[in-house]
């Protein structure tokens, strides 16, 4: 059940989407790493630092590989973690397995526009708390207007 944190985290990584510089080739997605004790461990948001950039791997390779914090953390998401991906080895939902991330909070589903993406899913099975709020995802929707045509 999501709280009011839930709510303000995910709307700050909606709020870093929008620094994504706009394709109509890939999603425009924040990413923020969150401590129980509400501390920032990690930001980044599609195509911060390299044209394939995906949001949570940019938030994941700032931190230290095997980071103990991240076994207690949340990433927050404006878009589902990607499960399909042909520009790097790792998709964002193998990268936050392997990180032991236990909980990721998305506001909208990946459409079906460029891959059939199963990262709720997939994250579930592993035992990974997945809280979705759709209420937020028109904000993201409007964000990567100029992907969904």
């Amino acid at each position: 059940m999501p709280d009011l944190d839930d709510r303000h985290w995910l709307q700050q990584a909606i709020d870093l989407s929008r620094h994504c510089p706009p394709t109509t080739t890939a999603f425009c997605v924040g990413a923020i790493i969150v401590s129980p004790t509400a501390e920032i461990l990690s930001t980044g948001y599609s195509r911060e630092t390299h044209p394939h950039d995906h949001a949570e791997e940019v938030a994941l390779a700032k931190l230290t590989p095997n980071d103990p914090c991240l076994a207690t953390a949340t990433i927050y998401t404006s878009l589902e973690p990607c499960s399909k991906r042909a520009s790097r080895p790792q998709t964002c939902t193998q990268l936050i397995l392997a990180a032991g991330i236990p909980r990721v909070v998305l506001a909208w589903r990946e459409p079906t526009i460029f891959v059939d993406c199963e990262g709720a899913e997939l994250l579930e099975a592993a035992g990974v708390e997945v809280l979705e709020l759709p209420d937020l995802a028109d904000q993201v929707k409007q964000i990567n207007a100029n992907v969904l045509g």
